[in-house]
C-alpha cells in the first residue's frame, strides 16, 4: 500500500507548509461527491490519527485515513501547471472505473 508524490508535487507542498509556518504534510482523502461516486479532499495535515496511513515521498508525509485508503491505494499525486492561472493536483489513480463528464467525481471498482 502506498500513496505517492512526484518530485514536482512534492516541492509545491512544501513550499505551500513552508509559506503556511506549519504542517506535517498533506492530508489526502475521499469524499461523496458528484454524480460519479467520490471525490478527492486535500488538505494540510496537521495531526495524524492512530488508524491513519502515513507514506513519506520526496521528504514529504502524505497521510492518510483507513476507508479513503481503500479508493486509492497505489495513486501518484502529481502537480502540473499548464499556465499561470491553470495549475493544480493531478491523481493518477489504478483504481478508478469511471469518472464523471466533467472530471469532478470517480467511481472505483
Amino acid at each position: 500500500m502506498a500513496i505517492t508524490l512526484t518530485e514536482t508535487a512534492a516541492r509545491h507542498v512544501a513550499n505551500m507548509i513552508a509559506r503556511r509556518g506549519q504542517g506535517l504534510g498533506l492530508r489526502v482523502g475521499t469524499r461523496k461527491s458528484g454524480c460519479t461516486g467520490f471525490a478527492y479532499e486535500v488538505d494540510y495535515a496537521d495531526a495524524v490519527a492512530d488508524d491513519d496511513a502515513v507514506f513519506e515521498s520526496h521528504g514529504i508525509k502524505v497521510v492518510v485515513d483507513p476507508v479513503s485508503l481503500t479508493r486509492i491505494d497505489g495513486m501518484e499525486i502529481d502537480f502540473v501547471r499548464s499556465s499561470l492561472l491553470n495549475q493544480g493536483f493531478e491523481f493518477r489513480n489504478p483504481n478508478v472505473k469511471d469518472t464523471c463528464g466533467c472530471g469532478e467525481s470517480f467511481s472505483v471498482g
